[in-house]
């Protein structure tokens, strides 16, 4: 037998706008605790980005007939071209590890990648890495060639 509807069966609007608030602020609250770290593909933008600055280096030393210096700061966490300026930031929470060259043309390298009018570098390798995933951005020393090889992370 169905029973006819009364007053009290169902939810008022405003019961069902205070859960909505509740729930609203409990996400408030709650969001910025979550920890927020650097997925594989934003990484992998971080290596195509250094790259990229890397390479527009080289087309530029090769350009205007003259060396560039790409300026490599482990500690603060930033990579700068010695062309433009342009500067990539590197999140906290990705590892940055530099293997470059003491010394550059027979002068000391003060942490740079170096491109040569002819297209030459004294090459480099940047590793960028989080756990569980990483990339280098290896720099040939001879023909100056820029590669980003994925590396693998515990």
């Amino acid at each position: 037998m169905i029973r006819p509807a009364r007053a009290q069966d169902g939810f008022t609007l405003l019961e069902t706008v205070c859960v909505v608030a509740i729930i609203a602020m409990l996400a408030a609250v709650l969001l910025p605790i979550l920890p927020r770290e650097t997925s594989r593909p934003r990484l992998e933008a971080y290596a195509v980005e250094t790259a990229s600055l890397l390479n527009a280096d080289r087309t530029t030393a090769i350009r205007r007939r003259m060396a560039v210096a790409t300026q490599v700061d482990a500690a603060s966490r930033s990579i700068r071209s010695g062309a433009s300026g342009h500067v990539v930031q590197i999140p906290n929470d990705v590892s940055i590890d530099a293997v470059l060259p003491q010394r550059c043309n027979d002068a000391p390298a003060y942490h740079t990648i170096s491109f040569f009018a002819t297209g030459m570098s004294c090459g480099g390798t940047i590793a960028l890495s989080r756990p569980g995933a990483g990339y280098e951005i290896r720099v040939n020393w001879l023909t100056g060639g820029i590669e980003i090889v994925p590396r693998r992370v515990l």
